[in-house]
């Protein structure tokens, strides 16, 4: 069992460790081009894409979590099914995004706070990497369903070229071709969509055998769509409400001045860089739980379930002792600005707090995907998105910008102790024998 979570989670770790260091070059690139501003525009554009694309998060959840199902019943129809819906889903949430593309900027504007230099960086930033919607998010579902179907290597070839191109063109049209912001985002388009060629040459590689399994027209019916919407309603809750925490966070963070905003955006990304180590085995946790849930076999998920934590506690451990010793030196490298590393002193021992605290949501998350504990992931989301705005309003007068750090680490609280208590009723019952 160690080796089976392993072969699934390794792939997984190498293709997320590229996924930060992509966004860290971002900033860093961003950080070399100018003052504070350029960071927060980055900042800002970036929590808007969040806004469009993290909502549909469950094209990649629910999508692993049935797909993981569907092949523990060696049921290959559905499998693929569920490939087309969730396709289906992304192109026309593409078309439906780049009709609102305007309305929605101008919206966001009335209601986040900003400098107007950061806005208008952030505009020039949106307005090019919106056109990789279709890409985007059909990337989401290539990437769920590949792991539903134990299949973590393709998704990691995928992840490395779409972020090692970004990390290429970005540096090449932001600073070589001295485009700057726009640069960026330009180097972000071309490698969604070379991504998105590198899903279907891996699909037709390692599936073709069985696309004659694919019924467009039996997957695409009136009644059949309904219920694919019915059951990632919930998924789409709860990816709403990780959003608002995350884009909450940045928001308000803009509040303080860009130096603050920046060294908020810096933080996060240095906070959730331990996570991309957890989030190997979360995906694989997607995988092997609906895989054993959907065999109705209580003992191997009970197994695995048992083999994730004891990896996620070593990861947390490891984490925390590289953030005492590193994480002062790698907030340098992400920026040269006197000021932002001036500010950036009283904030850094959060670092050391974080793993301890998340790991346990990070890793539960995964399993209860893998189970599609849809009700519970969305209840455990909404609830913890409260108390992270709750904790923050009731501590800002004491603490200030401290108090949004302090909230944080209470969201992960709340959905620790939540989904701890509803393991085994949403998660090892559905594994039993019936």
């Amino acid at each position: 069992m160690n080796r089976r979570v392993l072969k699934l989670a390794g792939p997984s770790i190498l293709a997320n460790i590229t996924v930060p260091l992509v966004g860290m070059v971002d900033l860093a690139i961003a950080g070399r081009l100018g003052d504070a501003a350029s960071i927060g525009g980055i900042a800002i554009a970036t929590m808007l894409f969040d806004l469009l694309y993290w909502n549909m998060g469950f094209l990649r959840v629910g999508t692993g979590g049935y797909a993981a199902q569907a092949y523990g019943r060696r049921d290959f129809r559905d499998a693929f099914r569920i490939l087309v819906q969730a396709i289906g889903t992304a192109l026309l949430s593409a078309m439906f995004i780049w009709i609102i593309q305007l309305a929605y900027l101008e919206t966001a504007f009335l209601i986040v706070e900003c400098t107007p230099q950061v806005e208008t960086l952030a505009r020039e930033y949106f307005f090019i990497r919106i056109w990789a919607a279709p890409a985007t998010l059909s990337l989401f579902v290539f990437k769920g369903w590949f792991i539903g179907m134990q299949n973590t290597i393709s998704p990691m070839v995928i992840d490395v070229t779409v972020n090692v191109l970004n990390l290429i063109l970005s540096i090449f049209f932001g600073i070589g071709m001295n485009m700057g912001i726009p640069g960026i985002a330009l180097g972000t388009l071309l490698a969604q969509y070379t991504g998105l060629a590198v899903a279907l040459i891996l699909i037709f590689a390692y599936y073709r055998k069985l696309f004659h399994y694919i019924n467009l027209k039996a997957s695409l019916k009136i009644k059949e769509m309904k219920n694919f919407f019915v059951l990632n309603g919930n998924l789409f809750l709860r990816s709403t409400s990780l959003l608002l925490v995350y884009s909450g966070f940045t928001s308000i963070a803009a509040r303080y001045g860009d130096d603050l905003l920046a060294v908020s955006t810096i933080m996060m990304k240095l906070m959730l860089l331990y996570s991309y180590f957890v989030d190997g085995f979360a995906y694989a946790g997607e995988a092997i739980v609906g895989r054993f849930v959907g065999a109705r076999d209580i003992f191997s998920l009970k197994k695995a379930i048992r083999i994730l934590f004891i990896w996620t506690f070593v990861i947390a451990f490891i984490s925390t002792i590289l953030y005492a010793f590193a994480g002062e030196p790698v907030f340098r490298l992400m920026t040269n600005n006197p000021e932002v590393l001036a500010a950036a002193k009283s904030y850094l021992p959060w670092l050391l707090i974080v793993p301890l605290l998340s790991c346990i949501a990070f890793i539960l998350d995964g399993i209860f995907i893998g189970a599609t504990a849809s009700v519970a992931i969305r209840n455990t989301m909404l609830l913890s998105a409260a108390s992270f705005f709750i904790s923050y309003y009731a501590l800002e007068g004491m603490f200030a910008l401290q108090a949004l750090f302090a909230a944080y680490m209470v969201h992960l609280v709340v959905r620790t102790v939540m989904m701890s208590l509803l393991l085994k009723r949403e998660v090892l019952a559905k594994a039993e024998k019936r």
